[in-house]
């Protein structure tokens, strides 16, 4: 069974860092996978995206063309794979910052205030764990603990101080879709 991830945004929002710490998860939690980054000329601001493919059996293509989960960060990633995801498939948006409304009923929404939830837990550098957060409750993929072990892994040395606001948002995201609000 495939299930196929597209995480979409600008550059600057994690876009990047959520689908690499997905796939590492996914990758260690014994699944094949697939991930491919993309981003626009602009590191910051401008375009980024990454396709997560991830599979019981081996992999031979990585283009997400019809991505059964996305996660969007901004205006112009909806528009732009709003039309691309599979029919019945699930799109997680960042309420905060996503103004557009979806115009298709035959996908689940699902909408965080990722941007909000960040701003009460005094860091706004965590929207994009909120966001992964409400992901890995919502699409079960994998796990907490594997999405926690990944992160511990990606951010060890100078970055392992980040852990502890990482699961926070993380948490606060998952809790938010659990709690079906």
């Amino acid at each position: 069974m495939m299930k196929k991830t597209v995480f979409a945004g600008f550059g600057g929002q994690g876009v990047l860092m959520m689908g690499y710490a997905f796939a590492m998860a996914v990758m260690n939690d014994g699944k094949h996978i697939t991930y491919l980054p993309a981003y626009g000329a602009e590191m910051r601001g401008g375009t980024a995206n990454c396709t997560v493919a991830v599979s019981d059996e081996e992999i031979f293509s990585p283009v997400a063309s019809a991505p059964d989960y996305a996660v969007i960060l901004s205006n112009p990633s909806l528009i732009k794979y709003e039309s691309m995801i599979n029919n019945g498939g699930t799109v997680f948006i960042n309420s905060s910052l996503v103004t557009k409304e979806v115009s298709r009923d035959d996908i689940h929404i699902v909408k965080v205030p990722a941007g909000d939830m960040a701003r009460k837990l005094r860091n706004e550098r965590i929207s994009n764990m909120i966001m992964l957060g409400a992901f890995v409750s919502g699409s079960q993929l994998t796990s907490m603990e594997s999405i926690l072990d990944a992160l511990a892994e990606i951010t060890k040395g100078k970055k392992a101080t980040l852990m502890k606001s990482n699961k926070k948002g993380l948490d606060a995201g998952a809790e938010y879709v659990l709690q079906g609000v």
